[in-house]
């Protein structure tokens, strides 16, 4: 079976203002673009295009998300206030979710493309896919959006797995820089959502993403943080995978699995202080999808995320969709012999140290 991806030039549409680099432009901020903007996705979409993966893709159309598929993950008060906000010009969602007017129905469009991307890999329309939507929504809370996200993507989809499709269990990991915590939140009591975050530690929010946070109630073990210190290259994110992430989705066993995808770890990203590279992330496509083979029969999405080097996310995307497709395209990866050189690359002690400290959190994990 192929590979999915949706996509929808509405989404590049998403407006975020004027700003310097996160903070709105203002007072002594001169304007500038956000650094949240089209072209990381838009250069993504055209290099599938121009190396021609894109012709050996499945199309996947998406449809807005419904209110009710919302308000599964966000009170009811919070979507109206989003809806009337960008009636109204537009505004901010919360913390550093700037969007301008019609941003409300880009962002049904973006959790809506989710449910269309995962319903078409749970029917096996296609045997995975990935959903190149925007904006973001990894950090959007039940009553507010937080860093660039309105709606929780992800968690929607998820949501719609289950109560549609009768998934029962389902993994996501979250290899973005910054910490999953909408995902999180939404999922903390539930033992039947196994949320695992591979994070910079305390970077954003920083308020979230310690390693103690586990779980709570039922589901107690079914949440992992992997707070990753600033630094951390290939090895140490290949040793966390080894040694955390694949034991713990072996013990859960999910019949999908949702990876959300920020390629704001890559080491020419301005928001992350991480040093991987295109390869690394075609290693973790290649160890999540044996897992979904093993156990969900090689059901695995990818959401975009975060990301935010318009040079060099195209390449790591690439990586990604040549990865779930099977297919090597002719492009290389210009920047890859430099990247995967720097000093530190390689799995230091301190990186070991912390992610075996970890180790216990796979024993509690809730197995079948």
């Amino acid at each position: 079976m192929s590979t999915g991806i949706v996509w929808d030039e509405r989404y590049m549409w998403w407006d975020t203002r004027h700003a310097a680099g996160f903070i709105p432009a203002g007072g002594w901020v001169e304007p500038d673009e956000h650094v949240e903007n089209p072209r990381t996705k838009r250069r993504l979409k055209n290099l599938l295009d121009a190396c021609e993966l894109s012709e050996q893709l499945t199309w996947l159309r998406p449809r807005p998300a419904t209110w009710a598929e919302l308000t599964q993950v966000h009170e009811v008060d919070y979507v109206e206030r989003m809806k009337a906000l960008s009636d109204d010009n537009g505004g901010d969602a919360g913390e550093l979710v700037p969007f301008g007017p019609g941003g409300f129905e880009i962002a049904l469009l973006a959790a809506g493309g989710v449910i269309t991307a995962a319903e078409a890999v749970q029917t096996r329309r296609v045997g995975n896919a990935y959903a190149l939507t925007r904006p973001p929504g990894h950090h959007a809370e039940r009553a507010r959006g937080r860093g660039f996200c309105m709606f929780g993507n992800v968690a929607i989809a998820a949501h719609h797995l289950r109560a549609v499709h009768g998934v029962d269990r389902i993994a996501v990991v979250d290899w973005d820089v910054h910490h999953g915590n909408g995902t999180e939140q939404a999922f903390y009591s539930d033992p039947g959502v196994l949320t695992i975050s591979l994070h910079q530690d305390r970077y954003y929010p920083q308020d979230s993403g310690s390693a103690q946070h586990t779980g709570d109630g039922a589901g107690a073990g079914a949440n992992i943080n992997i707070p990753l210190p600033p630094g951390t290259g290939a090895g140490g994110y290949e040793y966390a995978f080894e040694t955390v992430v694949l034991p713990a989705l072996r013990r859960f066993r999910p019949g999908f699995v949702v990876v959300a995808s920020g390629f704001d770890s890559g080491a020419l990203d301005p928001l992350g202080r991480q040093m991987l590279h295109s390869e690394a992330y075609r290693q973790f496509t290649r160890m999540l999808m044996a897992v979904a083979d093993e156990t969900a029969g090689g059901r695995l999405l990818g959401v975009h995320e975060g990301g935010y080097s318009a040079a060099y996310v195209p390449f790591c995307g690439l990586a990604v969709f040549e990865e779930l497709s099977g297919i090597r395209t002719k492009v290389e990866d210009p920047f890859l012999d430099f990247l995967s050189a720097l000093g530190g690359m390689d799995l230091q002690p301190h990186q070991k140290d912390t992610v075996d400290s970890l180790r216990p959190l796979v024993d509690r994990v809730p197995a079948p």
